[in-house]
């Protein structure tokens, strides 16, 4: 499956001064799970993490979430 379809939500916090991410299609694991001081770097880490859980689910044999996609009306 091609894991750049996984919904990645980048939002800067105040408490933590930096920007956090959240991975919504991986409802099961902590969020936000990951962050970064600008929005590039948060993105670069939200990518590695979503390429981590993949990797992860593969050699746990589970199964992947199936991404949500825009669908317009």
């Amino acid at each position: 499956m091609d894991n750049r379809k996984f919904q990645m939500l980048i939002q800067w916090s105040d408490e933590d001064a930096c920007y956090v991410v959240s991975l919504p299609d991986f409802p099961e694991i902590n969020q936000p799970c990951t962050d970064g001081a600008t929005y590039s770097e948060a993105a670069q880490q939200g990518q590695e993490m979503i390429d981590s859980l993949c990797l992860w689910y593969e050699q746990e044999g589970k199964e992947l979430p199936q991404p949500k996609t825009l669908q317009l009306a």
